[in-house]
């Protein structure tokens, strides 16, 4: 089988080699994946960088998120699924926890209980991707944040993926979002996906916005996903007793100075507000949960995107010969789509590079 391999850390256009590997054997508890379908997600090229919150041993196959395929053979006492089954594979390695497959492979083996069943009405792009954005923003809205409809939810960079499946899954809760965006040209585009009320940065100062917006009663919960200046202001922004949650650094993601690696938060506005700030990091919350908890959550996000309560957009198919687009593409800014590893059938086509 063709497999995408990094021999060490570094640039992944510079580091990335597509190799020849043969097909592994699932043990017990496992299943043999026939991938069809893999994103190429930022945090996977961040991880290949030595950038991300876990590194794996090198060399490695690149993907480290999820992917869509079918169960081509079983191990012994695997139980729960059938050959032929398509499946959607959590590959998110669980922190603490042991090392998982990457998925930018034509087969992978996977522990049964990080795969989940799904309809064959369901596009290889849209199953492949949700595992990671759609589970983030139900776990953020309603686990870490219990969002009660009729309440605020402060949300940064809007635009984003996880940002835009949190205010689908916040209409349909009765959740009223504010929305922060970093571009004038973007207010309407979020008004018109859904968004309540939209704040740009451009132009607009955060804090007197949300307290115009929210009045006396304020803004208690918020996600954010920017850090630095954008999440100090967040916080500040916030009604005493508030919370904040950061499950991302978008300001920080070609910075490599670790002294700006922060978010300046003010002391007294902490301390006098007894305000909360704190992480959130799919990884570490895969190490913490049960796999049986896992997998009702990863079912309810099914339900959500089956039912077209939670939209994904259609990503954008390369073959793994093009790697170096797909990367590319993946980092150039706007443009929109995810790029998709695509497989037909797990086997070499001759005519697809």
């Amino acid at each position: 089988m063709r497999a995408l391999v990094a021999g060490k850390v570094g640039e992944p256009a510079d580091v990335l080699r597509l190799e020849s590997r043969p097909v592994p054997t699932p043990e017990a508890g496992q299943a043999l994946v026939r991938v069809k379908a893999t994103p190429v997600h930022a945090s996977d090229l961040h991880v290949l960088r030595g950038r991300y919150g876990f590194s794996p041993e090198f060399p490695t196959v690149g993907g480290h998120m999820e992917c869509v395929g079918r169960v081509e053979a079983l191990g012994p006492r695997t139980e729960g699924l059938e050959t032929g089954d398509r499946v959607v594979a959590a590959a998110v390695p669980a922190v603490p926890g042991p090392s998982v497959a990457g998925t930018w492979q034509e087969y992978l083996v996977a522990d049964a209980r990080r795969l989940l069943p799904v309809p064959d009405h369901l596009s290889d792009s849209s199953a492949c991707q949700l595992a990671v954005n759609p589970l983030t923003a139900l776990l953020l809205v309603t686990r870490e944040l219990d969002v009660q409809p009729g309440e605020w939810l402060l949300q940064t960079a809007a635009g984003s993926t996880v940002g835009r499946l949190v205010i689908q899954l916040a209409r349909h809760l009765g959740i009223r979002t504010i929305n922060v965006v970093r571009r004038r040209d973007a207010v309407e585009e979020i008004r018109t996906f859904g968004g309540d009320e939209v704040i740009c940065t451009e132009d607009e100062d955060l804090m007197r916005r949300v307290a115009d917006i929210a009045g006396s009663a304020g803004v208690r919960k918020a996600v954010d996903c920017v850090a630095g200046q954008v999440g100090a202001q967040v916080s500040q922004a916030l009604a005493p007793g508030g919370q904040v949650v950061v499950y991302g650094a978008l300001s920080t993601h070609r910075q490599t100075e670790p002294a700006a690696l922060t978010i300046p938060l003010s002391a007294r506005s902490v301390i006098y507000e007894t305000k909360t700030v704190r992480g959130f990091w799919l990884n570490r919350w895969f190490g913490a949960t049960s796999p049986e908890d896992a997998l009702r959550a990863l079912s309810e996000v099914r339900g959500l995107v089956t039912d077209e309560v939670l939209s994904i957009p259609e990503g954008e198919p390369f073959p793994l010969e093009r790697f170096t687009e797909a990367i590319s593409f993946a980092e150039a800014p706007g443009h929109g789509a995810k790029p998709l590893f695509v497989f037909e059938d797990g086997v070499r086509d001759e005519g697809d590079g």
